[in-house]
């Protein structure tokens, strides 16, 4: 299987496929219930992909996470205002894996990116300390991101109208995830360009050695 279609099937199973199935569940049953079975099919996914590589594919697992995160809040139930906020509680959970994947000895945004990267030799790059700069301030910047999305739209929840916030929300969400993707395409530029000019010079002491 090529790269890029193991990298569409991905995102069908992981993210189109579970909201889809939500969304035509739902007019036959509980949120819960119709929330509980889209659940099920990046879980199997994530359990397929355990066996075959024995390890977890993390894209699939933030999506699982963010699945289990929305189906525990739904079963909160709670006032108009918990329900408004429940999708920044997401992403602030999402922002705060983020973050909490630096504690280790690769961050988040390293999985990510090997999963979607079409390089055989991506892996390689860890061996240089600018690379491992690289994906660990990404995996920051993420994490910053997510948290502080959450943060404005909650504030603006009990700030605003319940019309108000449903007008401007969407506004501040996207805002949000489309400045962390237009800084992450230039900075990766910038950073793959800093990067060949190091394996470069590298090179070349290794051959004057």
């Amino acid at each position: 299987m090529s790269k890029r279609l193991s990298i569409a099937l991905t995102l069908l199973v992981n993210g189109i496929l579970p909201w889809a199935l939500y969304v035509w569940l739902s007019d036959y049953m509980t949120s819960i219930a119709a929330l509980s079975i889209a659940t099920l099919v990046p879980l199997a996914d994530n359990v397929i992909y355990l066996i075959k590589h024995r390890k977890l594919d993390a894209f699939g697992s933030v999506m699982l996470f963010t699945l289990i995160v929305t189906l525990v809040l739904v079963a909160m139930g709670g006032s108009e205002k918990i329900l408004l906020i429940r999708e920044s509680m997401i992403t602030g959970s999402v922002g705060a894996v983020f973050l909490g994947s630096l504690l280790f000895r690769r961050p988040l945004m390293f999985y990510l990116a090997k999963r979607f990267i079409d390089n055989p030799d991506f892996a390689e790059n860890w061996n240089y300390g600018y690379f491992r700069y690289v994906m660990r301030l990404m995996t920051f910047v993420w994490g910053i991101l997510l948290l502080l999305e959450a943060a404005v739209r909650t504030i603006m929840v009990f700030q605003l109208t319940v019309a108000e916030f449903l007008a401007f929300s969407n506004l501040v969400l996207y805002g949000f995830i489309g400045a962390a993707i237009a800084w992450t395409v230039i900075y990766r530029k910038h950073s793959a360009k800093r990067l060949n000019e190091i394996k470069q010079g590298s090179n070349l002491k290794e051959v004057l050695v």
